[in-house]
């Protein structure tokens, strides 16, 4: 899964008002009517009065760091499996249900493709541990179930992202009635 998408916005996109370091934003990834991937970034104050014209994917809560000089704008703004569940995970971002979900997916298919690498769970157990391979910085996913409803609904979310296939093999997979039958 790759997206092209925009960079952290300097300025609020409902006032306007350019962000000051530190202060929080809240980023959205939409989906538009056209399809289209869009990041809008809006002051902590101010997300009241957005109106998303689209289906919110996703949403985080960071503090603005304006970019370095150097920074590689380009590689950021491809918008990877990789990219996201890092965004999603910084221990800065405040976890909703939707993010903890579309998280322990990523660290599914992280964990898969060998970029994450498992490390047990936390103190509490209520977490599990990834380290990130190139980056070796380690990450706490909350535990969930991982049962038919769970990837159902990150199919929805991932759907609303890349676009929802013809048919939902999940969905007729585990429809009543689909039982496998014994040979």
């Amino acid at each position: 899964m790759e997206l092209n998408l925009q960079p952290l916005a300097q300025c609020c996109f409902v006032s306007g008002d350019p962000f000051q370091e530190g202060e929080r934003v809240v980023s959205h990834l939409l989906r538009s009517a056209s399809l289209e991937i869009t990041r809008y970034d809006v002051g902590e104050a101010r997300v009241q009065d957005f109106q998303p014209e689209g289906t919110i994917v996703c949403s985080w809560v960071h503090p603005y760091k304006p970019k370095a000089k150097e920074e590689n704008t380009e590689h950021t703004l491809k918008l990877t499996a990789e990219n996201l569940f890092v965004t999603l995970a910084d221990p800065l971002n405040e976890p909703t249900p939707e993010n903890t979900r579309l998280m322990q997916f990523l660290a599914l298919m992280l964990e898969r493709k060998r970029l994450l690498r498992p490390k047990g769970r936390n103190q509490d157990g209520t977490a599990n541990v990834y380290e990130h391979a190139k980056s070796k910085l380690r990450y706490e996913v909350p535990v969930g179930e991982l049962d038919p409803e769970f990837f159902l609904a990150v199919q929805a979310q991932l759907s609303v992202l890349v676009g929802s296939p013809e048919t939902s093999e999940v969905a007729v997979a585990t429809a009543p009635g689909n039982e496998p039958v014994p040979e």
